[in-house]
């Protein structure tokens, strides 16, 4: 196992990566539908935490391969291997969903979990044996990744024996993702890894458009529930056009940045980059889920007030716009989408929702839709619509993620 140039031409993602993102494409359906769930019954900020919790396991076990593959994807027989043994974790985790955001119960998502990680552990420690350059960096990492899987078994074991209260469920879980989120940055000290800036950027947005995906699936859900209902108005087309328009907005606007080349000549900045997308990545998931909702209590009464529906929809769309800003202005020389014009559409889309008692859900979220449509087109305007837009390249410090 020798790493990759760093410069490959025409890399791409595997036929490999392509199959174990799928997985992932059941992961995120599973914790979309539980928090779309969990929204209509009228629990929607009870379930924000445990929502976080599962997709920061799906997003970081995902986000953990991906720069692993990158670097030392031989595509050989034990890479194939260890790589469905992480495929079969995700499955696994997918499984527990519904007993950690009903019931706090994580047994089988930390099983799925340490199944994923345990077998990226394997990875790295044959890529510490068998590429003595980087010997220590592989090393690093099987040993950090390692270290932190022991950490999530305590937890668990911890909290499921009641020897610590439930209290510290929380603080517990955010030092064990500070402890993970530390590790590719200790590790790499001694070695940066040898990341493809354009393979990493493909595959992110390959993953967003896998989330954006999601949340079609998902307001298809909401709109098989309204059909079942028979109850089918204005307001049930209005917002399903609506969330098709969004979703198609969001989407021109990630794409509005061919991040492959900022984030050569920025490596030092793809740390920021590569975590800042873990809110943009969420805030998608959560957007299907509030979609789901909106379109499904157009058809029947639901516990959730319209208020909180409307801010269902809202929430995620600022968050994914103020986010996607802020890591395309990590790798740009220059920034494509006016911060004025996206602070502007923010306060708007977050004070919307205020108005569903005077014109509705429906009416809300078209008009989130088209504030979206409305950066989009001022974007165009301003000569940044291309899609291959890379800016103007500024050489930065190239040692790698450090």
């Amino acid at each position: 196992m020798s790493a990759r140039p760093i410069d490959e031409p025409h890399r791409v993602s595997s036929q490999l990566e392509l199959l174990f993102d799928l997985t992932f494409v059941v992961a995120v359906a599973a914790l979309t539908a539980q928090f779309a769930h969990g929204v209509a019954d009228g629990h929607a900020l009870a379930g924000v935490i445990p929502f976080l919790q599962v997709f920061f396991a799906i997003w970081w076990a995902w986000m953990n391969f991906t720069w692993f593959a990158s670097s030392y994807d031989t595509d050989d027989v034990a890479y194939r291997l260890l790589t469905m043994v992480q495929m079969a974790g995700v499955l696994v985790l997918a499984a527990g969903v519904p007993a950690a955001a009903d019931h706090a119960d994580y047994g089988v998502v930390t099983l799925g979990y340490l199944i994923m990680r345990t077998a990226l552990v394997g990875q790295w420690l044959r890529a510490g044996l068998e590429d003595p350059a980087r010997r220590r960096t592989g090393l690093r990492y099987a040993a950090g990744i390692g270290l932190a899987q022991v950490g999530w078994i305590l937890r668990y074991l911890l909290m499921d024996t009641g020897v610590l209260p439930s209290s510290f469920g929380l603080p517990f879980f955010a030092a064990l993702a500070l402890v993970e989120l530390a590790v590719p940055r200790w590790a790499e000290r001694s070695g940066a890894t040898t990341w493809h800036p354009h393979h990493i950027a493909e595959r992110y947005g390959l993953f967003t458009i896998i989330l954006l995906g999601e949340s079609v699936l998902a307001a298809s859900r909401g709109v098989g529930g309204a059909l079942e209902a028979g109850e089918i108005g204005t307001p049930f087309v209005v917002i399903a056009f609506s969330g098709l328009v969004l979703l198609f907005a969001l989407w021109w606007l990630y794409f509005l940045v061919q991040a492959g080349e900022g984030l050569s000549d920025r490596r030092h900045r793809s740390y920021l980059w590569g975590y800042g997308h873990y809110g943009i990545f969420a805030a998608l998931a959560a957007l299907g889920a509030g979609l789901e909702v909106a379109v499904e209590r157009t058809g029947h009464e639901a516990a959730v007030s319209p208020l909180t529906s409307g801010y269902a929809v809202a929430v995620p769309v600022g968050v994914c716009l103020a986010l996607l800003w802020a890591v395309h202005a990590l790798v740009m020389a220059r920034p494509v989408v006016n911060p004025v014009a996206v602070a502007g559409c923010v306060i708007v889309i977050l004070a919307l929702p205020l108005a569903t008692s005077l014109i509705g859900v429906a009416a809300v979220i078209a008009a989130i839709a088209g504030t979206c449509v409305l950066l989009v087109a001022v974007t165009v305007t301003r000569g940044g619509a291309g899609g291959r837009n890379t800016g103007e390249a500024v050489t930065g410090p190239g040692a790698g993620r450090s």
